[in-house]
């Protein structure tokens, strides 16, 4: 079980980190065995386009485990290096600046020795900054970064490698990311303002509703949830309701099968292979023997202060 340091709401551990009396940043950090996680909250002004900077690792010869259906993720190979393997039955080797898509199941990985990884969440507007094309397109696939921001993510992964203090480990990756965010159009905020919302205000979050709220038709949404979130408003209400029903079970230790009948599942057959598809785990072991990953990434959702609605679950 992990080993956490400070205090956080939701039962949660966390510090804030300070200097001179002022926040620099709003920091989870724990450890379960060989592997350890820190999570630290963006700046206020980065907080619509990015969830969190974490710098993740483990110390074994060799280690796999599986990671739960996610937002875009760019990861730089600090130390290690390994292969993921999506819930399609594509493999793929991870390059050392690696840009990987949203995905849409749970993603199992291997790392072939000790490892240390930085990575960076992006919530749809840091895709759209970090990459700018159809998220789509790249569900459930990773790939490098090319061009200008390529090189800079080259830079950074090796100014990293230098360094030891994960304090400013974090304020370095955020003042390289607050020079490549992009002002997005008011139309372009209002959508996913809308659909955040929409996604973590509702148990079972119905299209009737975000149609409603936002007076789109269920073809121009489907266009733009696959643009910005990387697939349609079904499959992403269905992925957002099992983030949100296995955070409950793992960190608030709600009944799985209260949980089955208040979020409009079928039944427990149903409930049960939603969970594994998205998380990776069954409730039953969400509940009791969650791996050490599973466990810590869901620590997430301590990181405090007025973050962007997604980042509690992304």
């Amino acid at each position: 079980m992990s080993r956490l340091y400070g205090d956080a709401p939701g039962g949660a551990q966390s510090v804030a980190k300070k200097e001179g009396g002022a926040p620099l940043s709003f920091m989870v950090e724990a450890e379960d065995g060989p592997v350890r996680l820190q999570y630290f909250a963006p700046p206020e002004h980065l907080r619509p386009y990015f969830g969190s900077f974490y710098l993740f690792s483990e110390t074994l010869d060799s280690y796999s485990d599986v990671t739960r259906a996610d937002v875009p993720q760019l990861r730089l190979m600090l130390q290690g290096g390994g292969t993921y393997h999506f819930h399609d039955g594509t493999a793929a080797p991870t390059p050392e600046v690696c840009l990987l898509g949203p995905t849409l199941g749970a993603t199992c990985f291997h790392l072939d020795g000790p490892s240390q990884v930085a990575g960076m969440s992006l919530l749809p507007a840091g895709w759209l900054s970090i990459h700018g094309g159809d998220a789509s397109m790249q569900a459930d696939r990773l790939g490098g970064v090319s061009g200008e921001k390529g090189r800079v993510f080259e830079d950074l992964l090796h100014r990293l490698r230098g360094m030891d203090d994960s304090q400013a480990m974090a304020a370095l990756c955020w003042s390289v990311l607050e020079d490549l965010v992009n002002p997005l159009s008011d139309s372009t905020w209002r959508l996913l303002e809308a659909v955040d919302g929409w996604l973590m205000g509702e148990g079972s979050p119905r299209i009737e509703t975000l149609a409603q709220r936002t007076g789109l038709s269920p073809r121009q949404l489907a266009r733009l949830t696959n643009r910005h979130y990387g697939c349609p408003p079904k499959l992403l209400a269905r992925k957002y309701r099992a983030l949100r029903c296995s955070a409950r079970i793992a960190l608030d230790g709600h009944s799985w099968q209260d949980l089955c009948e208040d979020g409009r599942f079928y039944d427990q057959s149903h409930f049960i292979r939603e969970i594994k598809h998205f998380i990776g785990l069954t409730p039953h072991q969400l509940q009791t023997e969650p791996t050490a990953v599973a466990q810590l990434t869901l620590l997430r959702r301590s990181l405090g202060g007025d973050v962007a609605v997604l980042n509690r679950l992304s």
